[in-house]
């Protein structure tokens, strides 16, 4: 092998090693090289506990995000080391009054049971659920040292960033979306047409501090 050709060789493994992270014993482990077969060993779920509700979950918001996340290394150009991933996250945001915060002294009703008034905790915004069948990425980008490095490795949290990214910027709408709004209002429907098939005559329902 020409003199020119062995340094060649010689820098392009160090590279490997000192940017990709590859140890020689998973060299025989190469991804994909002879084909792969997929198998769900998986054993029965348990149950660890179960929990009562008292929230009635009064709405429910479909929301849609498209995440731009960019990871660049320091001195190195992205054409080298770096990501970029643009990933379409599809989540939901339910809205629910805690009916388990109604003390007695925030339910009144008349002599003749013809009028209730009810106090009711504000409605609050459950945790965003990112759903995996309509989330997925439109594009991925990666320096020559992150391609070289997936050769050799599966990486399970590499769309973990740009999921909890997604997360968040759900949550963050859901916040402006008046979706506790809307919870509110649909409780108050569904009460008063509950009450009223019970003989009540006047429904108030009001929301605060409980």
């Amino acid at each position: 092998m020409p003199g020119w050709a062995k340094l060649v060789t010689g820098l392009v493994l160090v590279l490997v090693v000192l940017f990709a992270g590859i140890k020689l014993a998973v060299l025989p482990g190469i991804k994909d090289l002879f084909g792969t077969e997929t198998r769900d060993n998986t054993g029965p779920a348990l149950l660890k506990s179960i929990q009562d509700m008292s929230r009635y979950d009064a709405a429910s918001g479909n929301f849609q995000v498209v995440v731009d996340l960019e990871k660049d290394a320091k001195y190195l150009p992205s054409a080298i080391r770096g990501t970029r991933t643009l990933y379409v996250g599809a989540g939901t945001v339910d809205s629910y009054v805690d009916l388990g915060k109604i003390a007695q002294k925030d339910v009144t009703v008349n002599a003749d049971r013809t009028e209730a008034t009810i106090r009711l905790p504000h409605a609050q915004l459950g945790k965003a659920t990112l759903d995996a069948d309509h989330s997925y990425a439109v594009s991925k980008q990666r320096g020559l040292l992150d391609r070289i490095g997936d050769l050799f490795s599966d990486n399970p949290n590499s769309e973990q960033a740009v999921q909890k990214l997604a997360v968040k910027h759900i949550s963050d709408a859901a916040k402006d979306s008046g979706l506790t709004t809307r919870a509110e209002t649909n409780t108050t429907g569904m009460l008063e047409g509950l009450l009223h098939s019970l003989g009540f005559t006047e429904v108030h329902v009001s929301y605060g501090t409980v």
